[in-house]
């Protein structure tokens, strides 16, 4: 279904890889790795009683005439969403839960789907486009998929763009409900899309997507409607609410980890090879946040250790803090970059990002 550009990484002649890999290897223990996994259990369990909790109360509706409960309410079940995704749906699209595949689908195409987001479509652009070729044009289907911001120095610049760093908050804001109700729609129909070459999408792909789409819109808008006691314009206000809430959790979360000052866009050259082999690629177009604090990575699934992550995609995030430490010893012993900021200090180096490649 999916087939790659000629795009080839330099080779690693100097050993990093491997140094790496072994290191890793022998530091991780069977025991650890072992809690690891039973830790993604428990935040499987905790984010899913958490975000199912959130519906419940919303169809209990204790509080019938409170509007800012109702808003509260709504808040929360999108702020769930997004944290049940981070820390379960994106570790199970990498097969990290088991090594029986059937269960991480299961819980993948469970836990993302309930977000009206098509976990199918969403699962090829991921493995097949993003993370063979984070940060390449023409290659990456998170960066070239835009016509309204320019996160790539290398796309062409539309007069508008010198303002992005003033309106992509805007649009950041409506990114969920873009996605939701337009954009999955719009990748059903791409035969092309960065890397991505013709692609051609059973029938069934689109049925299946209508009736996820009337699921979603059923439990989350129709229904509140039909057994509250709330005007369909008060659902609808909580409901946006939520979108926007849940989309700049999402977006803040994921652009700093690419798209800033520190990051790079390496481009291949004429015979399509990139300047780096694909490990310290890696390393120079991802942007680590709080990468061994517990509270981060509980929070962010792993985002916050983008490097191990793409490094490393198939152990479960749980075990990053644990690992990143050896990346950035030998990113430092072989003299390869290795970003880390603040979340604070990558969110403003994103908009200073945005306004020097808008200008």
């Amino acid at each position: 279904m999916t087939k790659s550009t000629q795009i080839l990484f330099k080779k690693d002649n100097d050993g990093f890889t491997k140094e790496l890999n072994s290191t890793v290897k022998l530091n991780l223990s069977k025991g650890e790795l072992n809690r690891a996994v039973f830790l993604l259990w428990i935040k499987l369990f905790f984010y899913l009683l958490f975000f199912f909790i959130s519906i419940y109360v919303l169809y209990l509706n204790p509080y019938s005439d409170n509007f800012l409960y109702l808003l509260l309410n709504y808040t929360l079940i999108g702020t769930s969403g997004v944290l049940l995704a981070f820390n379960s749906a994106h570790d199970a699209c990498h097969q990290t839960f088991s090594k029986k595949k059937w269960l991480n689908d299961f819980i993948f195409f469970f836990t993302f789907n309930m977000q009206g987001t098509s976990a199918r479509l969403w699962k090829i652009r991921h493995l097949a486009s993003h993370h063979l070729f984070s940060n390449v044009d023409g290659c990456d289907a998170d960066v070239d998929d835009n016509p309204l911001i320019r996160f790539s120095p290398n796309h062409k610049k539309k007069k508008f763009m010198k303002y992005q760093h003033l309106y992509s908050p805007f649009l950041y804001s409506l990114y969920f409900i873009v996605w939701i109700f337009a954009k999955d729609f719009v990748y059903l129909s791409k035969k092309n899309l960065a890397n991505l070459k013709n692609q051609n999408y059973p029938f069934w792909y689109t049925i299946e997507l209508i009736l996820l789409k009337i699921f979603y819109v059923a439990y989350i808008i129709i229904i509140p409607y039909l057994i509250l006691e709330f005007t369909f314009s008060q659902i609808l206000f909580s409901y946006l609410l939520m979108m926007v809430v849940a989309s700049n959790i999402f977006i803040y979360t994921l652009v700093t980890t690419h798209f800033t000052e520190e990051t790079e866009f390496p481009t291949p050259n004429n015979n399509g090879e990139l300047p780096y082999h694909f490990a310290e690629h890696q390393l120079k177009v991802s942007m680590d946040y709080h990468p061994t604090h517990p509270i981060a990575s509980f929070l962010f699934g792993g985002f916050n250790s983008h490097a191990a992550h793409h490094l490393f995609p198939t152990l479960p995030h749980t075990i990053y803090p644990k690992i990143t430490p050896i990346i950035v010893e030998k990113a430092k012993k072989y003299n390869y970059t290795y970003n880390v900021l603040s979340l604070l200090n990558a969110i403003k180096s994103h908009f200073r990002y945005l306004k020097k490649h808008g200008k």
